[in-house]
């Protein structure tokens, strides 16, 4: 079982570092994940009886690490998750690459496609295709190795690495999108690393950071 990480919490939201190889929620297959993890958490440290209102205002992939924000209540839920689709939630990754990027910093802009479990990256709109942009830039540079920061504009499903294997150069460990190189047991050098956004309740912009893996090839 894996243990939890806990960045932030009070009445109203509580913050992971989900570790690589956790689904952020359970599926038909797995229920071991941050949600249920989470909820026996609360149950068990608030002395809650009955079912534990928490959910994902976003996901991580289950090989990558870093911040996943949950709502402990309704209210949270709906205003966070306006927030998200208003984009007014800054979100922040580094990933680490086995070669050079094309340029120090620069943006990646096309369209996605979601097809069996892959994002399928498009250069012009076609059919279900959806608008998917990044920004980023190299932060560190050693023995072949680039570790970028990268500002989300949209959140697409798996666009970070769909959008980097496009141009060739696929995150470290990410077999699925053409890396040759294994990190470890599901686990990819991607990780959610900080998230602004303004409290549910409270209406302050909050800001938080979570570390890297000690286990990455690269960092800043």
């Amino acid at each position: 079982m894996s243990t939890l990480s806990i960045i932030f919490e009070d009445n109203h939201l509580v913050l992971f570092n989900k570790p690589a190889g956790l689904l952020t929620q359970p599926t038909s297959l797995e229920n071991e994940s941050l949600e249920t993890l989470g909820k026996d958490w609360i149950k068990n440290t608030k002395n809650k009886p009955g079912n534990v209102f928490l959910h994902a205002v976003h996901r991580l992939d289950m090989p990558a690490s870093g911040l996943v924000l949950f709502a402990k209540t309704s209210k949270a839920l709906s205003r966070l998750s306006q927030q998200m689709r208003d984009r007014l939630c800054k979100k922040t990754y580094l990933a680490c690459i086995d070669r050079t990027m094309p340029a120090m910093e620069g943006h990646l802009e096309n369209y996605l496609v979601h097809d069996h479990h892959r994002a399928l990256v498009l250069e012009q709109k076609e059919g279900e295709g959806k608008w998917s942009r990044l920004e980023y830039r190299v932060i560190n540079q050693k023995r072949g190795i680039s570790l970028l920061e990268i500002s989300l504009i949209t959140g697409r499903y798996h666009q970070i690495r769909a959008q980097l294997s496009h141009i060739g150069c696929p995150v470290i460990g990410d077999l699925k999108y053409a890396s040759n190189r294994i990190l470890g047991q599901n686990c990819i050098a991607l990780h959610h690393s900080r998230l602004e956004f303004t409290h549910p309740v409270q209406n302050t912009h909050i800001m938080f950071e979570a570390p890297l893996p000690d286990y990455w090839p690269l960092k800043s």
